[in-house]
């Protein structure tokens, strides 16, 4: 009985060494193909690519990728606009964290009082929650937005 004894512990020490081995040989690449490079941008950057924004929106608002795929979740852009610029009341299906890095803004979502953004200031904006603002009229605004669901925005529809 004391063989049968030693041949399972035997046995389960294989199956451990054997578990932790194949951990160790295969799960290592899986970890250094996921590592992404790291990244700075400021909004002054010559490199970045700006492309319009949605078609409802006047002419002069651009957008910038910074980070993710517009198709996919998480994603990190710049949103610029010119000084004096009106933003139409819109809603997003994805929350918004967003940081004015450039300008002043005065943002109003659907029920709510509206509140002056300046730089450095943080905002969120809840998923489908209509919003507008207006950039102040002495610089462009220009606000990072953490997106968590695939980019969207879907102008409110005026009822008649």
């Amino acid at each position: 009985m004391n063989n049968t004894l030693k041949y399972s512990q035997l046995k389960v020490v294989i199956l451990v060494l054997t578990f932790f081995a194949s951990f160790s040989l295969f799960g290592q690449g899986d970890i250094k193909e996921a590592k992404e490079a790291s990244l700075v941008r400021t909004h002054e950057d010559k490199d970045l690519q700006w492309g319009p924004c949605p078609s409802f929106m006047p002419e002069g608002c651009t957008i910038s990728v910074l980070h993710g795929d517009p198709a996919k979740r998480n994603l990190d852009v710049f949103f610029k606009v010119p000084a004096g610029y009106e933003i139409p009341e819109h809603w997003h299906n994805s929350a918004e964290r967003m940081i004015l890095v450039s300008g002043e803004l005065r943002v109003t979502y659907e029920g709510e009082k509206e509140q002056i953004m300046k730089v450095g200031s943080y905002a969120f904006g809840p998923s489908t929650k209509p919003h507008t603002a207006k950039c102040g009229d002495k610089d462009p605004c220009i606000l990072f937005i953490a997106f968590e669901e695939p980019l969207d925005a879907f102008p409110m529809v005026l009822k008649e």
